[in-house]
């Protein structure tokens, strides 16, 4: 495969160097404890493969917001520990002060994690004396943290101008998937857009209808194309607002022959509750005033599992109905199992991204059957909408 980036196979000897690395640790806590160590566990091969061969290892990585001020609720010395223990081996927290003095007492294999990026204030501006200060520490750098490329950063695109720049293996397989999914995927290609409102996927639903052959609506967002198709929603969710311009989606996906797939049925209720007594599948046309639209219907789901197996590549970001309130997982939980199925035996492949998707597939039982999925959000969607991501550029050979 030929790719614009250079990776750690292409880095020659590192024993003794000083490697910085660029990964994402910001982790969720509670009361002083990690609670979805996802993060931490997908740096471990990159971090894992340079201490093995000896070199000096620097993490470097943003926790929180702390808008360039320091602030102990936000240090990475809180990460330091739950990091150590998932990767098997010692882990030295580096603070910023004396962070030069620190790394070269380093020996060759050894990892540490420095304090907080956004302790300073020149990280989230890209300034040069930030990245100028970052690069004094390292020898090279590798970018790992693929959900912090669509930000200019110092520690994310500043500095792979100033040292030898390589992807890290979470950064190397998630590009790899992104160019089978929309790069140069196999057709015919399905994406799968879903969640609450179409105004936060605007950039996503132009993109796409130029790139796949079919787009699945789902979530809050499809009943705002039902609207703009004359669909009475009831009190759905919904955008009127901006039903001229999903009939203006609508008409782009029709000129480039891209078929969009709405629901026919529905699944209703007159209040948004777990198992409400007020719940009913009908068709699109009979929602009641008093109604609103939860998930896709049965029918509408069978429909869609019969399109992607006429597909080779699949894309999804967003749920199709309220998936975290049962029953209104039925239908995401049901397309993503057909998906999985495919995927399993070689005809199909998936690549997720988002939270709400992860969070989806997750509770469908089938996030480990995909061909990859994406823990990145705001990088992820940035993809989708087809924009150049600079931490991702500043990589290209």
């Amino acid at each position: 495969m030929t790719r614009s980036f250079k990776t750690l196979d292409d880095m020659g000897d590192v024993a003794g160097k000083r490697v910085l690395v660029r990964e994402d640790l910001n982790v969720p806590m509670a009361e002083g404890k990690v609670t979805d160590d996802t993060r931490l566990r997908a740096a471990v091969p990159t971090v894992a493969e340079l201490a093995d061969k000896g070199a000096r290892v620097v993490i470097l990585a943003h926790f929180g917001r702390p808008k360039g001020q320091r602030n102990p609720e936000m240090s990475l010395a809180l990460v330091t520990r739950p990091f150590e223990a998932v990767l098997g081996r010692p882990v030295r927290f580096i603070d910023d002060q004396g962070a030069a003095e620190a790394i070269a007492s380093m020996a060759e294999g050894e990892v540490g994690i420095l304090e907080n990026t956004r302790f300073d204030a020149g990280e989230e501006t890209n300034a040069p004396e930030t990245i100028d200060r970052l690069a004094a520490l390292g020898d090279l750098f590798v970018n790992d943290a693929f959900s912090a490329a669509h930000r200019a950063h110092a520690s994310t695109e500043g500095l792979a101008h100033k040292l030898p720049a390589f992807a890290g293996r979470q950064m190397e397989a998630e590009l790899d998937a992104l160019d089978k999914a929309l790069g140069n995927p196999e057709h015919p290609v399905a994406a799968v857009v879903g969640g609450a409102k179409v105004s936060t996927k605007l950039d996503v639903l132009k993109h796409l209808v130029d790139k796949v052959d079919h787009l699945i609506i789902g979530g809050g967002m499809a009943n705002t194309f039902l609207a703009a198709r004359g669909v009475d929603v009831g009190k759905s969710l919904c955008e009127h607002d901006l039903t001229g311009t999903a009939e203006e989606i609508l008409d782009a996906a029709d000129k480039a022959n891209c078929t969009v797939h709405l629901p026919y049925d529905v699944v209703v209720a007159k209040e948004f509750a777990a198992n409400p007594p007020s719940l009913r599948t009908c068709n699109v046309h009979e929602v009641a005033a008093d109604e609103m639209i939860l998930d896709i219907g049965p029918a509408a789901t069978e429909a869609l599992a019969d399109v992607l197996k006429t597909c080779r590549t699949l894309v999804w970001n967003g749920p199709l109905g309220a998936f975290e309130t049962p029953p209104f997982d039925t239908a995401t939980v049901a397309l993503a199992k057909t998906a999985a199925a495919l995927t399993r035996e070689g005809s199909l492949v998936s690549v997720a991204g988002g939270g709400d998707t992860v969070a989806a597939l997750n509770q469908a039982g089938v996030a480990d059957d995909f061909s990859f999925v994406s823990t990145a959000g705001g990088a992820f969607l940035e993809w989708m909408e087809g924009k150049e991501l600079p931490g991702v550029a500043a990589l290209a050979r």
